[in-house]
């Protein structure tokens, strides 16, 4: 843990200052050590560098969608070169000059493969929080800069203090036991005249998903072991790679090809990842049948959540015509951001 980071931390429960006692340092960095509140009295560790606010109990549903993606970003730990314009895409209309300087929240950070681009976009110091053991990851993938902090918590109960001048959660909230209650959270840890950014499913353009994928996902692969459903994800992912190389690709690529591309299904999308490697669409493929949790929502839902945190100049944009991207502002009075 970086001591930079401790003015950004607050009790979970009271919102007063914490102070750490380091039992194991590297350099300036806490390894392991305690961190004690200074109202409540509550102590809270920092295990492996990493500060951990976790609740003494977890509901059933949170727990297995801890469980589910800490495996994957885990087991897939690597930042790829697709990774900067997938970002990118996920967060339009905002560009990396958004960061620069910038206070910012990645609520749901997996491996921390957008904590790294946020540093990357020069912001002046970039908190990433997960409740799954995908921290472990993160903490290795980023610790070498100097402005990025994993921390372990929960979304519905984040420990910090200061608001954000930019908050984003990426494909985050739809895996969340109620995604709009998350948003709200997420909302109100940002400062007057910040920013907030999300990504999530759209129920427009996934019909056949929620129809003939879900019912597996919800009854089967979610419940199996893990190496079971990497099993049928690697069955699914051959043949989807397959085609992606040989048809999509090519369809995306050469003009002479538009009868073929206006004739495929779920083209926006599945062009849109007909570059990435084996890896990334075995992984992504697991991805969708791992979740024991996922909505679907529809644009009138997104809406909704931003007019319930009373955010203004509101931007919200179908991506591959099956997803949501949306972005806005609290224009509170106070303390606006320059």
């Amino acid at each position: 843990m970086k001591m930079s980071l401790l003015s950004l931390l607050a009790c979970p429960d009271c919102r007063s200052r914490l102070d750490v006692a380091a039992r194991r340092s590297e350099g300036t960095e806490v390894m392991d050590g305690t961190l004690a509140c200074t109202g409540c009295g509550e102590n809270y560790v920092v295990v492996r560098g990493i500060p951990r606010f976790l609740p003494t109990t977890l509901t059933p549903a949170k727990k297995a969608t801890a469980a589910a993606f800490g495996y994957e970003w885990t087991h897939y730990t690597a930042l790829t070169s697709a990774d900067r314009e997938e970002f990118l895409d996920w967060i339009k209309p905002l560009d990396p000059s958004a960061f620069a300087g910038k206070i910012v929240l990645d609520l749901g950070c997996g491996k921390g493969r957008h904590l790294f681009l946020s540093a990357q976009f020069q912001a002046q110091e970039v908190v990433g929080i997960d409740l799954s053991d995908a921290v472990e990851s993160a903490f290795q993938n980023t610790r070498h800069l100097p402005n990025v902090h994993v921390v372990q918590a929960d979304a519905y109960r984040l420990p910090f203090a200061d608001p954000f001048h930019l908050a984003y959660s990426i494909g985050v909230l739809h895996h969340l036991p109620d995604p709009k209650q998350g948003f709200l959270n997420l909302s109100k840890h940002v400062a007057s005249g910040g920013r907030v950014a999300i990504w999530v499913y759209g129920k427009e353009g996934n019909q056949w998903i929620e129809k003939f994928v879900d019912p597996l996902r919800i009854h089967v692969t979610s419940r199996l072991p893990k190496f079971a459903t990497r099993a049928i994800s690697f069955s699914l992912a051959l043949p989807l790679f397959m085609a992606l190389r040989s048809i999509y690709g090519p369809a995306q690529r050469y003009a002479k090809l538009l009868w073929l591309k206006n004739r495929l299904p779920y083209v926006e999308y599945l062009s849109a990842i007909s570059g990435y490697s084996f890896a990334e669409n075995f992984w992504n493929v697991f991805d969708h049948l791992v979740a024991p949790t996922a909505f679907y929502h529809r644009r009138e839902e997104i809406e909704d959540w931003f007019i319930s945190a009373k955010l203004q100049q509101v931007q919200i944009s179908q991506r591959n015509s099956n997803s949501w991207r949306a972005t806005g502002v609290n224009a509170s009075l106070k303390n606006v951001l320059s």
